[in-house]
């Protein structure tokens, strides 16, 4: 009984929280919050006694909704601003919207007074048809007069448009090929390329590399990298790596020796006292230990070195007006570092981990061109970095 009665309360205090949240949206004026919360309150036992409130404010706050919007609507079409047009295809869209959010739970009963609460519907289908026929015309006649003005960014908002009209509208006259158009001459064209500026010939793999802008995803919505120039295109940036500097480092060999020591398991021995005496367990039986013995290897390292640093600076040039837009730094370091070593004496002395340099022997060293090769994934990655975080339009 107890248990009946706290789980009562507690649906009391629950549903005493949900009235009390609706008529806090229906004061403050947010009318379609207290109609979803009095709606979602009411799918399940809507005649109860306990939901009556929830009745009288569904009542209140559609009728607040509907008088606000047909309030708008009016001042909407007195303006004659076809910027309005969204406005009020989309308020016909939301007052129908919400008598069939109501309808399902019709007739709703008032018990006090004795009646069904009053929601006036009516038909908006013509309005919503009207509304929606004259913002596709307006969408549509003003996007062929941004996609006449040349400005990027216009155009750019009237594709937006012509995919709401073509949503609105499937098939409306040419959208289609207008999107398209729109599309085309919306997008930023960027012409990649390279300069150097050193005394070195940068090796051609590398340069085709850089410039395989298609392995980088770096193409977006509203712009476009070349490595090659397309006929017909206009490109509105220049994207340049200049070379700026290549040092590579002689070849070096550099040789080190060291002794290594370890001492190994080598059978067992008896266990002596301090006395020198052995040490006897209580059946009088010689009590043996693990024998150690020192071993030590003396071992030759030798460490192939060579190195490459590549600097270069990143320019975005505006070609519209040839002029510099920004310059990034870019600079890359390779290491080319080959181990192998020698030993005499036991190897068992070394980590097993270094057992592999003992393998190996000297290699030839790269060539410079391949050392300024190897360079090319990190200017890579770096390169696409610092496009990724640096747009030509911000």
């Amino acid at each position: 009984m107890r248990k009946t009665t706290l789980l009562l309360a507690f649906f009391v205090l629950i549903s005493s929280c949900g009235v009390r949240q609706t008529r806090e949206s229906l004061s403050s004026g947010d009318y379609d919050a207290a109609i979803d919360n009095a709606v979602e309150s009411l799918k399940n036992r809507k005649d109860a006694k306990g939901k009556q409130d929830y009745v009288y404010l569904l009542e209140e706050a559609f009728a607040k909704a509907k008088e606000r919007d047909l309030r708008d609507i009016a001042t909407w079409f007195k303006d004659a601003n076809p910027n309005n047009l969204e406005k009020i295809f989309n308020t016909y869209q939301q007052l129908n919207s919400r008598q069939e959010k109501i309808r399902p739970l019709l007739p709703l009963r008032l018990l006090k007074e004795g009646r069904n609460a009053i929601f006036p519907f009516d038909d908006y289908s013509d309005q919503i048809v009207s509304s929606k026929n004259a913002l596709v015309k307006h969408l549509y006649d003003n996007s062929i007069a941004l996609i006449a003005s040349k400005d990027k960014m216009s155009i750019r908002r009237a594709y937006d448009d012509l995919l709401y009209v073509n949503q609105l509208s499937t098939g409306y006259k040419e959208v289609s090929k207008l999107i398209e158009e729109a599309k085309f001459k919306g997008t930023d064209f960027v012409n990649v390329y390279t300069k150097n500026e050193t005394n070195m010939v940068i090796p051609i793999r590398l340069q085709n590399d850089l410039l395989d802008f298609s392995t980088f995803g770096l193409n977006d919505k509203w712009t476009v990298y070349h490595s090659n120039k397309v006929k017909d295109i206009v490109y509105d940036y220049g994207l340049i790596v200049n070379f700026r500097q290549i040092n590579i480092s002689p070849e070096q060999v550099k040789e080190k020796e060291f002794v290594k020591e370890k001492q190994i398991k080598d059978g067992t021995k008896p266990l002596l006292n301090a006395q020198g005496q052995q040490v006897k367990d209580s059946l009088g039986h010689a009590i043996m230990v693990d024998n150690f013995k020192t071993i030590t290897a003396s071992v030759y390292e030798f460490r192939q070195l060579k190195s490459t640093q590549v600097t270069a600076k990143v320019d975005y040039i505006d070609f519209k007006s040839n002029q510099l837009i920004e310059t990034f730094p870019l600079a890359s370091e390779f290491v080319f570092e080959h181990i192998y070593a020698k030993y005499s004496g036991d190897k068992r002395a070394c980590d097993e981990s270094y057992y592999t340099y003992f393998d190996k022997r000297a290699v030839p060293f790269p060539s410079n061109e391949q050392m300024v090769y190897d360079s090319g994934e990190d200017l890579k990655a770096k390169l696409k970095d610092i496009i990724v975080r640096n747009k030509f339009r911000r």
